[in-house]
């Protein structure tokens, strides 16, 4: 069994002083004096002790604890910004406490018990405003958004540059000489579709294309909404030459849903996604898409959510990230069905 870790106490009998000189001294007090800070700190050396933390931080009326709230845990994207987050605040010495809310009951209540009880010294919330989440939002408390343009004001936010993006992707299928190029979006509450589907449509106008509402249909995010696009499209026998699908999963639907009809992808059909997921390269065929740097959202959120801590007052921003497109074998020149 391994011996007993070493208490504040051990360290005060060992240095002859009473516990709350060492805590003094581990909290950095001035008051102590210089022989008896050497003392405790011989005795720390000598015994090998270590101070907790969450102690010292709850002394000085921190957490030293950062809270993520995002709808799911399981959702790709999300899970890797919350990674990105993590091993940012680590190297501001800070823990990142996430959890999921699928609700805005849910989140409220998360938010009245990690803010309300002072459990976490700031908030990281995802998709604020899929719902009316951003509503529970706590004011005068250290708070940035991710994945949304910030309605708020007062409120900093970290994004990919959705309309951007978007624009990026279609200006690739333009390029090829698609001209019927269809769109599945996501939900249409959510403000990065309405950013992506506003992108497909400049890129479109810049091409002399008009845009053509029978050749949008809104998805979920889900590989089974994208497969129902496009067998949907089949169905009113408007067969577009080329789409693009909102992110990775829909176009992976999309993709599923031509090879169940005889459809080769790209011969027949370019699919264009979003995101860049692990198995794109692995998709049959490879996935061309619009790499978005996950990771590198939650590092940011992290940085923007210490520069408040640490200034107390920071002036809102919205921060927006690129992405890359990324070439594979999903998209080919023209919208020629007749090859097999």
């Amino acid at each position: 069994m391994a011996p007993n870790r070493p208490t504040i106490r051990d360290v005060a009998r060992q240095a002859g002083v009473s516990h709350q000189t060492v805590s003094r001294v581990i909290n950095g007090s001035s008051d102590v004096l210089p022989e008896t800070r050497a003392a405790v700190e011989a005795a720390i050396e000598e015994l090998g002790y270590r101070p907790s933390a969450i102690a010292r931080s709850m002394a000085r009326g921190l957490t030293h604890t950062l809270a993520i709230i995002s709808p799911n845990l399981t959702d790709y994207t999300f899970a890797s910004i919350v990674e990105g987050a993590e091993v940012e605040a680590r190297q501001h010495n800070y823990f990142v406490l996430s959890s999921s809310a699928s609700d805005p009951q849910a989140f409220q209540g998360l938010v009245d018990e990690l803010v309300g009880h002072r459990r976490v010294d700031g908030l990281i919330v995802i998709n604020p405003y899929a719902d009316e989440r951003y509503m529970h939002v706590p004011k005068d408390f250290p708070v940035v958004f991710v994945g949304a343009r910030s309605h708020d004001e007062e409120v900093c936010s970290i994004s990919l540059d959705d309309e951007k993006v978007a624009y990026e992707a279609t200006q690739h299928l333009t390029s090829l000489g698609h001209r019927r190029i269809a769109v599945v979006t996501g939900p249409m509450a959510e403000d990065c579709s309405q950013d992506r589907l506003e992108g497909f449509r400049r890129a479109l106008g810049e091409a002399g294309i008009p845009f053509d509402e029978s050749l949008v249909f809104e998805g979920d995010w889900s590989a089974s909404s994208g497969r129902d696009a496009l067998l949907d499209f089949i169905k009113k026998d408007n067969l577009p030459t080329a789409v693009f699908a909102q992110n990775d999963r829909m176009a992976m639907g999309v993709m599923r849903a031509a090879r169940d009809v005889n459809l080769i992808v790209p011969n027949q059909l370019s699919v264009i996604g979003v995101d860049d997921m692990p198995l794109s390269s692995y998709f049959d065929p490879p996935l061309t898409t619009m790499r978005q740097d996950m990771p590198l959202i939650g590092q940011e959120a992290i940085r923007k959510l210490m520069e408040i801590l640490q200034n107390k007052t920071v002036e809102p921003s919205v921060i927006k990230l690129p992405a890359q497109l990324v070439v594979r074998q999903s998209t080919a020149k023209g919208g020629d069905r007749t090859s097999q």
